[in-house]
């Protein structure tokens, strides 16, 4: 076989592996394929009674963490709006027309503020998600500029044979040539560039995969990070759309009207709280604060009086789970930022067991939260249109109790 031969068959198969590409790159970073499906919502645990929301099966332990990057989607409020102090419970149909006014609000306040946690958890999982994209991207960036390394590498060194400038081809020629011994020696040589060549093409493989799959990754991030962008502004516009039904059912009240309202929202929440004293779910011996939930709780109530802010979490203003997220961060602990994630992942604690600092979580679908100062009262960021207050604890229909420094 001669040298000018053998030198083609080389050069063809080396150009075969340096011409072979991957499909998945010839396609921008941010084009979309077919749509990732989203995660189905995580229910919130259903409340266990109606005076023992949290009995002591509840007190193992915190419950799973939560899936990175997904929200909790808790039941849907306007299903089922239970009477206040009695968990999952449906009220009885309005009798008087402030009975129905004052079932109407709570529904539109319920419903408002679930959506607001839910905003609020899709807002902490597409920053997540946004970090997530930025480091694939910057991955996929730096195994592009490998690829194009091992490409260039691997068609120079194509270039440099079938132009007889690399050292394969003057070794080629020593060992057609008449004597053995410089033949054998000369084999050993282009044994060692047989193997450079194998190893960058080798390379140019490894960068290829690596890259598609890095492209892969980047396709997936971007449009799950779109997904949480859609399902944010949603959950934002349908908790403006609730607050605006809201006032605008509290705007066309005469005065008698809403005193009327004022005075059957007070006499349900007497009862309620009556009957929760009656039913020995708070009669456990008296429990006393740590350290930290002293501190949480002279927070808490120092912050009496400041607007109700739907997602705001200070110092000016709080909506429900922002109080008690900034009273235990005042004292020492992170905790979750939405009343779910709360509920979800704090360690969950029967009434009975109660001490000032943990939290009081209400409705089926975890969607408010207070702080317990003792003595059967919380204080909490109540709703839009209130000031943080000392309340009755069965204000709100009661999910369970969690207990942050546990």
């Amino acid at each position: 076989m001669s040298g000018r031969l053998l030198r083609f068959i080389c050069t063809t198969a080396l150009a075969t592996v340096v011409v072979g590409t991957t499909p998945a790159l010839a396609d921008p970073v941010g084009r979309i394929g077919s749509p990732v499906p989203e995660p189905g919502p995580v229910t919130a645990p259903a409340p266990s009674g109606p005076t023992a929301p949290a009995g002591p099966e509840a007190t193992g332990g915190p419950a799973g963490p939560a899936a990175q990057g997904e929200p909790v989607a808790p039941a849907d409020p306007a299903a089922a709006s239970p009477a206040p102090g009695e968990p999952g419970v449906a009220p009885e149909a309005p009798r008087t027309t402030a009975e129905a006014t004052l079932t109407r609000l709570r529904t539109l306040y319920q419903q408002s503020e679930q959506a607001g946690q839910t905003y609020r958890a899709t807002t902490e999982a597409l920053k997540r998600q946004e970090t997530a994209a930025k480091t694939v991207g910057a991955g996929l960036v730096k195994a592009r500029m490998e690829l194009a390394q091992s490409r260039n590498a691997a068609g120079r060194l194509a270039r440099e044979q079938y132009q007889g400038q690399s050292e394969l081809s003057p070794y080629l020629s020593l060992m057609l040539g008449a004597d053995p011994q410089q033949a054998l020696d000369s084999g050993h040589q282009v044994q060692r560039a047989s193997a450079d060549l194998l190893a960058k093409a080798a390379r140019l493989r490894t960068a290829e995969k690596h890259a598609g799959t890095l492209d892969t990754a980047s396709r997936a991030a971007l449009q799950k990070k779109q997904a949480l962008a859609a399902r944010q502004k949603k959950q934002y516009q349908t908790a403006v759309a609730r607050l605006r039904e809201a006032e605008a059912l509290l705007a066309g009240l005469s005065p008698s009207e809403a005193s009327d309202v004022r005075t059957q929202d007070d006499a349900d929440t007497t009862a309620a709280q009556d009957a929760l004293d009656a039913s020995g779910a708070l009669s456990g011996p008296p429990a006393t604060a740590t350290s930290q939930g002293t501190r949480a709780v002279a927070y808490a109530l120092a912050q009496v009086g400041k607007p109700y802010l739907w997602g705001a979490e200070g110092p000016h203003s709080f909506d429900c789970s922002g109080l008690t997220w900034r009273a235990w961060a005042h004292a020492g602990r992170r905790i979750p930022r939405t009343s779910q994630e709360q509920w979800r992942r704090l360690h969950k604690v029967s009434l009975r067991a109660l001490r000032p600092g943990d939290l009081i979580v209400y409705f089926p679908g975890a969607t408010h939260v207070a702080l317990y100062i003792g003595g059967g009262r919380v204080v909490q960021a109540p709703r839009p249109g209130a000031n943080v207050r000392v309340s009755p604890m069965a204000s709100n229909p009661i999910l369970g109790a969690v207990r942050p420094d546990a």
